[in-house]
């Protein structure tokens, strides 16, 4: 018998942008999106609107009128290019949450296939996901955190019963801020998307689960039927394997709460940035600290005072503080958009950031998001290398283009960075993303050099061939895009930022013609800022850039030099990508090491000390 590979589930929490698609890919994309809303308006319902996709499936919104009152549906379908087994998943998924009863969960209304199509339709939870409120809010208020952390531990608590038509626990298998939907109006929560969830095999003592003798000899319980949720918020033992048990959503919830709490899109950050470092309550941020320690007697510890104690935790009379001035610890620039942005991360110089020899957890999946992502991406590194780098890709999560350089010696790390926000009223939110990342980058303790693009996938350039074999062509309408400077902006010779800081790139593996190479040589010289990236793939070139010239009077010369990119294309040879970033001068800032922040919990008497701020 062939041994089944431990983790049976991989999808990429990033979801890539419809402009990176090529266009054949961007118009099926549309023509089945179209498809599905043509189909529930056929099913009778309406207001139907596209609320989220993944590697699975799309799911939709829509409302019925039911006996007189407008009732709102969710409406999940499976991608129909999907293999049998996959779209079969829907079916396992309404199964699953027709187990579950709880306030907190929106119920199975039907699960119905259409010419073939299957369709899981769910109640909807009024709100909006917590990954969207903590966007928009940084750092969500510690009374708020402790409100829905006691929300959760009665979700946990529940789930753990062996109630339901199978009298077994159910373990929901993929916690995370995304997953749970927040109505602002009663800070209540609701945890959807039950694609994850299995039967616990083990309880929460880690005992089997109803087992009688047959099922003990049986092999189903050697081998997981856990799905591996995200991975930026499952723990160790979801990741590796391990048999399904409640310890799993346990993980799943401190990861989110710690996630909402600093304002980041994962769990890894936690050595750096330690719950106790976050102006929550002492006890309440211990717990959490000690449910995401690496030892798993601590943590199993702390999840069951978490269950048990949470709701006693929650009665403490808590207030929001007023927030100080967010202080950037880089600079940020604000520059209202002209045009929308749909912000893309590149980064680059990774490699670095793995450690030498570490054990490679995910070899044996066969997917290909899972290869293409993880195993590209961060396997081999430490936690908070993994923190830093999602929290690079949380900054592309706001309209913003620009770039970033982190270099770090011995001494310490050096950033530059030039970072356009185009969204005002998100400016403080991102702030704190920002300077999160600058905490977790003097965490972590190697030489090397990062960088990272980010741009306007609106603006990406698409070229098209028949095959390998051809050149690319540009289109004779075809431009790169820039912004102009009104005013020259000040130039110091000594200051300016060049293409070639670093030498090339190891780990990008398209090399440019020798004529692209001397006009990005001639771009170099014109003061301005920006990146440009070649992207080539068998059939497709995308060409990913932002500009802004800096000096009004070369604008011709730019314009031209931009221009003569676009002829030289056709002399691109290989695949792979490989991208030059320039920044507007080099305004670097040193920051010394620093292992960890410092504590810092919530007053014990939180209206003096909101008075005393106030009277600063």
């Amino acid at each position: 018998m062939i041994s089944q590979a431990p983790l049976q589930q991989f999808y990429i929490p990033e979801e890539q942008s419809v402009y990176l698609l090529s266009h054949h890919d961007a118009r099926k994309l549309k023509d089945w999106v179209a498809l599905c809303q043509a189909q529930l308006t056929q099913l009778g319902y309406q207001g139907i609107e596209l609320i989220g996709k993944g590697a699975y499936g799309f799911v939709f919104a829509g409302s019925t009128v039911h006996h007189g009152a407008t009732a709102h549906y969710v409406f999940k379908f499976s991608r129909i290019t999907l293999p049998t087994h996959l779209q079969e998943r829907l079916e396992e998924e309404a199964f699953m949450l027709d187990q579950v009863s709880h306030p907190r969960i929106p119920g199975l209304i039907a699960y119905q296939r259409s010419r073939g199509q299957s369709i899981l339709v769910m109640e909807r939870a009024p709100g909006w996901n917590l990954e969207q409120v903590s966007l928009k809010q940084g750092r969500l208020s510690p009374r708020l955190i402790v409100r829905i952390a006691a929300q959760l531990a009665d979700i946990l608590a529940a789930l753990r019963r062996e109630s339901g038509p199978q009298a077994r626990p159910v373990v929901h298998g993929d916690i995370k801020p995304s997953n749970l939907v927040y109505d602002s109006e009663h800070e209540s929560i609701a945890l959807i998307d039950w694609g994850s969830s299995v039967f616990a095999q083990l309880d929460a003592q880690l005992q089997f689960v109803g087992a009688n003798v047959m099922e003990l000899m049986s092999d189903n319980l050697q081998q997981t039927n856990a799905r591996l949720g995200d991975v930026y918020f499952i723990g160790e033992e979801q990741l590796n394997g391990a048999l399904s048990s409640p310890r799993f959503d346990e993980q799943g919830v401190a990861g989110t709460l710690y996630a909402l709490a600093s304002a980041q899109s994962c769990r890894f950050g936690h050595r750096a940035i330690p719950a106790t470092s976050l102006g929550l309550p002492m006890e309440f941020a211990r717990t959490l600290d000690g449910m995401l320690d690496p030892d798993p007697q601590v943590r199993r510890k702390a999840g069951d005072y978490f269950v048990q104690s949470m709701s006693r935790m929650a009665r403490v009379v808590m207030i929001d503080l007023p927030s100080g001035v967010h202080v950037p610890l880089v600079p940020v620039w604000g520059r209202p958009a002209e045009q929308e942005i749909d912000t893309v991360v590149y980064s680059s110089r990774k490699a670095f950031l793995r450690e030498a020899n570490a054990q490679e957890t995910l070899n044996d999946v066969n997917d290909v998001q899972l290869d293409r992502y993880y195993k590209q991406f961060m396997q081999g590194m430490g936690e908070t290398e993994k923190a830093f780098l999602a929290s690079v890709s949380r900054l592309g999560k706001y309209p913003v283009v620009g770039g970033l350089a982190v270099r770090w010696e011995r001494e310490g790390v050096y950033i530059d960075s030039s970072l356009n926000l185009h969204d005002p009223a998100l400016k403080p939110a991102f702030i704190e993303a920002v300077n999160n990342m600058v905490h977790l980058a003097r965490a972590i303790h190697r030489q090397g050099v990062f960088k990272s693009c980010l741009f306007n996938a609106r603006q990406t350039l698409h070229l098209e061939r028949a095959s390998v074999d051809d050149a690319f062509v540009s289109e004779p309408n075809m431009a790169i895009s820039y912004e102009l400077s009104a005013v020259p902006e000040l130039e110091d010779r000594t200051r300016q930022h060049s293409y070639f800081e670093d030498g090339p790139d190891p780990e990008e593996l398209l090399v440019l013609p020798e004529a692209i190479m001397h006009v990005l040589q001639q771009l170099n010289d014109i003061h301005h800022t920006g990146m440009i990236i070649f992207e080539a793939l068998p059939q497709h070139l995308k060409i990913h850039s932002y500009y802004r010239l800096l000096d009004p009077d070369r604008e011709n010369e730019f314009r031209t030099l931009l221009a003569s990119i676009l002829a030289s294309v056709d002399q691109i040879e290989g695949l792979g990508v490989s991208g030059y970033m320039k920044m507007p001068y080099k305004d670097t800032r040193y920051f010394t090491h620093l292992a960890s922040q410092p504590e810092r919990y919530y007053p014990r008497d939180p209206r003096e000390y909101a008075k005393k701020l106030t009277e600063q």
